[in-house]
């Protein structure tokens, strides 16, 4: 089965990926995340943005509604076709192999294919292919999966017994065939994404944690409650919010950048 063969099957019949963002407090986390992280460097609108693997267009809607032009590349059918009926300019396509021509857009974002493409060339190409399409002086955004993140997930969930081997696989290789939790995946370090964003030929890189400390926080209630009934003591207050601020905190101390479960990385094209 190819990559995209995965993808697929995943997303279509595993997966919605169109509601994971707005259905669980860690998702929404993960947005709000993003939302603020990108911001930061972002040129202002009307600039042209490509959001590549962008799914079935979560982030690029609100890209648009804040008056960016956005193009938007995934390898999954649904998620293109959910992303056109959203009003997306869309296209079927691989991060490999970009159908822009050079210095397109003022800025890239990628998100899937930073931890779907397990094959370290393949981000490379993935990568170049961003920096290319990326005007001088433009951004590439990425986001990744800490390779920390199943082992701590795990045991706030309570299931790192059963799933040990898997997450031990992980620690050492950053990769294992036994993860059903997620469509052929890779994780990384902080070192090791940093020296990715760097190969690639971008410049002053900033790694962030984009859930930080806090979203072991979601983590652990969209485990053991799922939409159950929250007690008082994670109501009041809003437990997101509670995240939100840790995550925001933590951001101004880079050493804390090893809490977070999601890494978002960020670099200039020279």
């Amino acid at each position: 089965m190819t990559i995209h063969d995965e993808l697929e099957n995943f997303y279509t019949e595993r997966c919605d990926e169109a509601s994971r963002l707005g259905s669980s407090v860690k998702g929404r986390l993960e947005l709000a995340r993003v939302r603020e992280l990108l911001g930061r460097y972002l040129p202002e609108p009307p600039a042209r943005v490509a959001d590549i693997g962008g799914g079935p267009g979560v982030h690029a809607q609100w890209l648009q509604s804040d008056g960016y032009d956005v193009e938007l590349l995934d390898p999954v059918l649904r998620h293109v076709a959910e992303a056109s009926a959203a009003g997306i300019n869309a296209v079927l396509g691989d991060a490999r192999k970009l159908p822009w021509e050079d210095e397109e857009f003022d800025a890239t974002f990628l998100a899937g294919p930073m931890y779907h493409l397990v094959d370290a060339a393949d981000r490379r190409t993935a990568l170049r292919e961003a920096v290319r399409v990326t005007k001088y002086g433009g951004f590439v955004a990425v986001v990744a999966i800490n390779r920390t993140a199943n082992l701590i997930g795990a045991t706030v969930a309570n299931e790192l017994i059963e799933r040990r081997e898997v997450v031990a696989d992980i620690l050492r290789d950053g990769f294992s065939a036994g993860n059903d939790r997620l469509a052929q995946a890779t994780y990384h370090t902080v070192a090791q994404l940093r020296s990715e964003l760097i190969g690639a030929g971008l410049r002053a890189v900033s790694i962030h944690g984009l859930t930080g400390p806090g979203g072991w926080l979601t983590v652990m209630i969209d485990s053991h409650y799922k939409g159950l009934a929250l007690p008082d003591s994670l109501r009041e207050p809003d437990p997101l919010e509670t995240a939100l601020e840790c995550a925001r905190l933590a951001d101004r101390h880079p050493e804390m950048v090893q809490a977070s479960g999601l890494l978002f990385g960020v670099g200039q094209r020279d």
